[in-house]
């Protein structure tokens, strides 16, 4: 081997070098690219994430809190009173502001002590109980709703993006019909009004597709809101449309499970522990005194004992107004949870009956408006090439098809609102509600 071949031998392994230096980096630093890309963002994710970035969930959680710790507290009877003073001390005459010249004049220190009721705490109690019972199911209407929220605003992303996708091929196909328009009228075969024509509608699917892009952009700010992420849809992972996970004759019954309507049952519950409470509060408490009386050295000190009751002696107007006034409230609570029963059954029977609607008629648009009209595209097409039609036929032809296309995905996105109305009107995490960490 000659001196000359092993040194270019070398010189050009010295150039190659620093090129597997760089092809070395780039493969490390691939994986650290391929972690730092957003993941498409999945339906189940983007519930997830939405339920975990909700603060209104942990702020129902300090509300149960706040409830359950004021039920313990107003289960306790009050705090004993700290009473101290002095009696009869003289004002006048040589002996005044003396402590221990006259006989009645004493230091007092005593201890008071409302004796309330077990019954009166015992409802106290309860209340704040129901009160937390409340919170807990108005932690599960925010669940739900966070849930509902969030899927509408995924497939409103999803459903707008194919919008954009009808009519960015549209906009292709309408660039080549104005190549071609220009063409036939160079060549003297076609007239300047196809061509204005064809430009038109190029002008007005330009216009659309402006508009399209601001419903993806609102779409994609709402699904933001909820999720936090702007990372782009997993378009393959569509939930299933056709299983709305409840039983449509099961609607009435099942009414009573919703969140909106087990917060006025809890709320019900809470009046009826204020009927209770009011009940108890027509018995007035005892207390109970006891004081130590400290007199001059020449004179005894003294002890005293005492009782106190309320005198309610005007009860018909007071204790028995507040008990009517809640056995009211109570009645009150009562129907309008009734009232929300209805309404909610109602309504939901309307969605379900939009959802079947919804799904009937993306069926026969799919199976037989859609293509009847891509015949008639390729029809008029034809006789276009043919010299026996114009291409004012061609593009009415292919703007009807191509509206046909997005007042069905449009269907199907309105049909999809109506199944996430229906799938979430219960909360669907599989948790014990508890928000995660």
């Amino acid at each position: 081997m000659s001196l000359s071949y092993c040194v270019q031998t070398h010189a050009r392994a010295a150039r190659l070098r620093p090129w597997r230096k760089t092809a070395l980096a780039f493969a490390l630093t691939l994986p650290l690219l391929a972690a730092a890309a957003p993941h498409p963002l999945t339906f189940n994710e983007a519930l997830r994430q939405a339920v975990a970035r909700s603060r209104q969930l942990p702020a129902q959680d300090q509300a149960v809190t706040a409830a359950q710790q004021m039920a313990i507290a107003v289960g306790q009877r009050p705090d004993p009173v700290l009473k101290a003073g002095i009696d009869n001390l003289p004002l006048s005459g040589h002996d005044r502001f003396n402590l221990n010249s006259d006989a009645m004049t004493m230091r007092r220190i005593g201890i008071a002590q409302e004796l309330t009721s077990t019954d009166k705490l015992h409802w106290r109690a309860v209340r704040q109980e129901r009160e937390a019972g409340k919170a807990q199911a108005q932690k599960q209407v925010a669940l739900a709703a966070i849930e509902r929220e969030t899927a509408i605003a995924w497939l409103n992303v999803y459903y707008n993006r194919k919008v954009a996708t009808v009519l960015a091929k549209q906009l292709e196909l309408s660039r080549q019909e104005i190549d071609a328009a220009e063409a036939a009228y160079r060549g003297g075969r076609g007239s300047q009004a196809d061509l204005l024509a064809a430009r038109a509608a190029l002008f007005a699917l330009e216009d659309r597709g402006s508009q399209s892009r601001r419903d993806l952009d609102v779409a994609a700010n709402a699904l933001a809101r909820w999720t936090g992420s702007e990372s782009e849809l997993a378009e393959s992972d569509l939930p299933d449309l056709d299983n709305i996970g409840l039983d449509p004759a099961m609607i009435d019954a099942q009414s009573t499970r919703r969140p909106q309507i087990a917060v006025l049952a809890r709320q019900e519950e809470a009046a009826q522990a204020d009927v209770q409470l009011a009940q108890a509060n027509r018995h007035a408490d005892w207390s109970v005194e006891v004081a130590f009386q400290q007199r001059g050295s020449a004179y005894g000190n003294m002890l005293s004992v005492g009782l106190s009751l309320p005198l309610q002696w005007d009860r018909p107007q007071r204790q028995d107004r507040d008990l009517a006034a809640k056995l009211a409230l109570a009645e009150q609570a009562k129907d309008e949870r009734e009232e929300a029963m209805r309404d909610d059954a109602a309504t939901t029977h309307a969605l379900l009956i939009a959802w079947k609607n919804g799904r009937e008629r993306t069926e026969r648009y799919t199976r037989q408006l859609l293509p009847v009209l891509e015949q008639r595209s390729e029809a008029a097409l034809a006789a276009y090439r043919g010299g026996k039609g114009t291409l004012a036929d061609v593009l009415a032809a292919r703007r009807g098809t191509m509206d046909a296309r997005i007042e069905l995905v449009r269907l199907q996105m309105d049909t999809a609102q109506r199944w996430a109305q229906l799938r979430f009107l219960f909360p669907d995490t599989q948790q014990d509600l508890e928000h995660p960490q």
